[in-house]
């Protein structure tokens, strides 16, 4: 069973085909990141735009890469994500689907960042996955492929926005996350005691007064802060994001009984957040699946993943969906 993905929901073009649910034949993601860093974020009708420019070639190339092999089905992103950039998506998919005479799958772009995990390694269930990204910060608990409780998810910034918002802050540059990773391992975790945004007694998240605390910190440093400064800044922020993301996951693992977590979405390429959820896991007897740092971001492959589940199930229809910019995360719905 061999499944093409089609991945557009914000500011990567991407599609891959995935065999069995097993094997990546190809995956090709053209990033757009030049186009927004002058903007020092994304710009949703030049992203919608892009991928009208892009999606053709890419596709192309993504058959290409593996002989052109016959597919089974064609997914695409659904939703979450922007409204313009989902919809050239799903127009392509269609139009696919249709040329191929094979079935369409509407995929919720969260649930392909918990399966994004199952193309470098095995998913066991039940499971709690953190999902950190730009544009989310969820915690999800899992007892089989389409069956999902959200337990809780940011109230404000997501924890990928943050990064993005502090390096700005900084005169850093665009993405923040990556630049944010690389300048902290030369700086001082314990230099800043910032807030952890617990929030007790709710899974929930927020992020907004952590950000607000390093605004804080850079005007009371004057003219601005110099280079060690600013590492010891990057350290002590990504410190903060960290054990907040990690106390959480941990507390929900041994809460729910859950010895399996994983970790998705484009931040679960953060150095130090994948080195601690590691070591704590270890510490409680919780294993924590993590995909690749290439397949946290935005991709085809995972979406192609997703969909495969749907294929399998027969008791679940497949069929695609409308998009929706705001597409909650639920089980597969039946009929």
């Amino acid at each position: 069973m061999r499944v093409l993905g089609i991945e557009t929901s914000c500011d990567e073009t991407a599609a891959a085909i995935v065999e069995n649910g097993r094997s990546i034949l190809s995956n090709v993601v053209s990033s757009q990141v030049a186009l927004h860093r002058k903007y020092r974020g994304i710009v949703p009708e030049l992203a919608s735009r892009a991928h009208l420019q892009k999606i053709a070639g890419v596709v192309e190339r993504a058959f290409g890469d593996c002989g052109n092999p016959q597919v089974d089905a064609v997914a695409y992103t659904q939703g979450p994500g922007l409204m313009g950039s989902l919809l050239v998506g799903k127009v392509a998919a269609q139009t696919l689907a249709h040329m191929l005479d094979c079935p369409l799958i509407g995929v919720n772009h969260l649930e392909g960042h918990i399966f994004a995990v199952e193309l470098s390694q095995k998913l066991r269930f039940p499971l709690i996955a953190l999902i950190v990204s730009g544009g989310h910060t969820d915690l999800i608990l899992s007892f089989k492929p389409g069956r999902y409780r959200v337990l809780g998810r940011t109230r404000d910034d997501a924890a990928g926005e943050a990064f993005d918002k502090v390096a700005r802050l900084l005169n850093l540059g665009y993405p923040g996350g990556p630049i944010i990773d690389r300048l902290a391992k030369k700086g001082d975790p314990a230099a800043v005691k910032f807030p952890r945004p617990l929030m007790p007694e709710t899974w929930d998240f927020s992020f907004a007064g952590l950000k607000t605390a390093v605004l804080y910190r850079v005007q009371r440093l004057g003219n601005g802060p110099r280079p060690c400064e600013i590492h010891d800044l990057c350290a002590s922020f990504q410190e903060a994001v960290v054990d907040t993301l990690a106390a959480k996951v941990m507390a929900a693992a041994q809460k729910f009984g859950v010895k399996d977590v994983v970790l998705g979405g484009g931040v679960a390429a953060n150095s130090r957040l994948r080195e601690v959820c590691a070591v704590r896991g270890f510490d409680r007897g919780i294993r924590v699946a993590m995909p690749p740092p290439s397949l946290c971001t935005d991709n085809g492959a995972m979406i192609a993943q997703a969909a495969t589940h749907r294929l399998m199930d027969k008791s679940r229809p497949v069929r695609g969906f409308r998009c929706d910019p705001s597409l909650p995360f639920q089980n597969w719905a039946i009929g």
